[in-house]
């Protein structure tokens, strides 16, 4: 899926055409693969869904509207539907890992007990086992990571093992579900239609006139204005207050009742959709790409900061969980500070990348 330069003395539309039949490929491949290996095809579906989406937006002038747009729905929607349940594994693994780490780096009055028993029902049914019993008790692996006496523990030694199964239960609870809803997309006539668009294209992309033009007096200025739209989005984020590596005015902000994360947040993730745009715009053959050599780590630093503000999404969710015990809600708060670090961390690296 990388760039390829072997059609840039060719025509616009040969140069799209290319990169839209290797995708193709690799979605038709996906889907043969999903019978044996399904994180491997479903990895290959949404990369593949994604490019062609991204692709179809920023040279739209390139393809035929009244089938590149309904094209373009059908991607959205199938990627989303893919990423749900990956999304909701590396969330619950990066919670139980933050715990952990928590755990270990709590003063000795405050590490984690050799064992805590959680009563049948506690924190809204934390004790319940996850659904099929598949994996062992998140509480217990959290308590595994400490040495001693319960007695001795301190409020977030006890409230870490009610936090890891409270988190464990609900992420593994949207993980089957979104799991199911998988299944069912798979299944669907919408699917099936949209399976048989991308073996079509395969063979045949409907191209406007437009197309015809060289590829290097066209491609390029299109995939420089992804690059602009990229740099006048970033240039709006508040990237001097986050140039501090602890911004403890964001943070404060971030936990306030206001509840002003989400807020904070969305700038950040519309550059990470923009960067990815802007990405598989250069990915086409002739379009010459735009020699920003931060795009690639921008994406790395980006991606953790979806992740952390996902994760403490997931955690203040969490602690709305009623009539919750006041050691899980206070391991809950400490995890969420925690995240949201994260993302200022994240912020911070990113400032300054992108000044550099």
């Amino acid at each position: 899926m990388g760039v390829s330069t072997g059609l840039d003395d060719g025509n616009a539309g040969e140069a799209l055409s290319s990169y839209l039949r290797t995708q193709a490929t690799a979605f038709l491949r996906g889907l043969g693969l999903r019978g044996d290996d399904e994180d491997t095809a479903d990895a290959l579906l949404r990369g593949s869904a994604r490019r062609i989406a991204g692709v179809l937006h920023t040279y739209g002038v390139l393809t035929d509207p009244a089938w590149a747009e309904p094209m373009r729905t059908e991607l959205g929607w199938l990627g989303a539907t893919l990423g749900r349940e990956p999304q909701y594994a590396v969330r619950l693994g990066r919670l139980l890992d933050a715990l952990r780490r928590l755990s270990v780096l709590a003063p000795a009055e405050e590490a984690l007990p050799a064992a805590v028993a959680l009563p049948q029902g506690a924190d809204g049914g934390a004790g319940a086992e996850p659904a099929g019993g598949a994996r062992r008790s998140a509480g217990a692996a959290v308590a595994a990571r400490g040495t001693v006496p319960a007695q001795s523990a301190g409020p977030l030694a006890v409230g870490a093992a009610r936090a890891a199964a409270l988190l464990e239960r609900q992420l593994t609870l949207a993980r089957t579900r979104a799991h199911s809803a998988t299944l069912q997309a798979m299944g669907s006539a919408r699917f099936h239609a949209l399976a048989d668009s991308i073996a079509l294209l395969a063979s045949e992309v409907p191209l406007t006139a437009r197309a015809a033009e060289p590829a290097d007096q066209v491609l390029p200025p299109l995939a420089g204005q992804a690059h602009t739209r990229l740099a006048e989005a970033a240039g709006t984020l508040p990237l001097r207050r986050a140039g501090h590596p602890y911004n403890a005015e964001a943070v404060q902000a971030a936990l306030g009742a206001d509840l002003t994360a989400d807020l904070q947040d969305a700038p950040w993730h519309q550059v990470r959709i923009l960067l990815r745009l802007s990405r598989y715009a250069a990915e086409v053959p002739g379009a010459g790409g735009h020699g920003d050599p931060r795009l690639a780590e921008a994406a790395l630093v980006l991606q953790r900061h979806h992740e952390a503000a996902e994760s403490a999404a997931a955690v203040a969710a969490a602690a709305r969980t009623p009539r919750i015990a006041p050691a899980t809600a206070y391991a809950l708060g400490v995890l969420h500070a925690d995240q949201r670090h994260e993302v200022e961390a994240a912020r911070f690296a990113f400032s300054r990348l992108w000044q550099s």
